[in-house]
């Protein structure tokens, strides 16, 4: 087995958190978690960091959160730096205050980031379902954007579960990553509709180890 993607600490996830990175008041919290964070990822070989941006607070102006939330990945991109990691930001859906629901969304901090703080290994994390959920045109983002997808994790829709349990074409998409040049892991993020095992009866097996990680 092998750790390919780790959350920095991101807040009461049962409880409603969605990240710390962009929340004024707890975004401390997120950067005292980046080293130890990272470290854990040094000593697992797990070079992708999730950073979860965080739900919009009442009282504190959005740009003041963007430019908090700027601050607080580009110290965890540095962080990760050290050790040939990368920094993950993804769009989330289910929570109508979390700020980053496309992948245009997502780009738009990564962007500011690299621009303002001068770093590089921030990338996309394009997990296909929430994507789809939230509206996004995946077939134009593998299009525009596969150049900047960092990780990918997939479900159907709708439902959450394993591919082919609803409508989502995750097969031709995922063979558009990798036509476009995406080589790294799949992460499995889906609720089996079945039993663990068989959930992973849509795969044949020559493919589990080379496309899939399960999450």
């Amino acid at each position: 087995m092998q750790l390919v993607g780790l959350n920095f600490f991101a807040g009461d996830m049962p409880g409603g958190d969605r990240g710390l990175v962009s929340w004024p008041a707890r975004s401390a919290e997120f950067r005292d978690n980046i080293d130890v964070t990272v470290g854990i990822g040094e000593r697992l070989g797990c070079r992708a960091f999730n950073a979860l941006y965080g739900n919009r607070v009442d009282g504190v102006s959005a740009d003041e959160q963007d430019e908090i939330g700027a601050e607080s990945l580009a110290l965890a991109a540095r962080a990760a730096d050290r050790i040939g990691g990368t920094v993950l930001v993804e769009p989330v859906s289910g929570t109508p205050t979390y700020p980053l629901k496309t992948a245009v969304d997502a780009l738009a901090v990564i962007d500011r980031v690299r621009t303002r703080h001068d770093v590089t290994n921030v990338g996309l994390l394009a997990d296909l379902y929430h994507l789809a959920v939230n509206g996004d045109d995946v077939d134009r983002v593998i299009a525009d954007h596969v150049d900047r997808v960092a990780h990918v994790q997939i479900a159907d829709a709708p439902g959450r579960n394993e591919p082919g349990t609803g409508d989502l074409p995750l097969m031709r998409q995922l063979a558009a990553l990798e036509a476009g040049g995406y080589t790294g892991w799949v992460g499995l993020e889906y609720k089996p509709s079945t039993t663990s095992v068989d959930s992973f009866d849509w795969l044949s097996r020559e493919r589990r180890t080379s496309a899939a990680a399960a999450h």
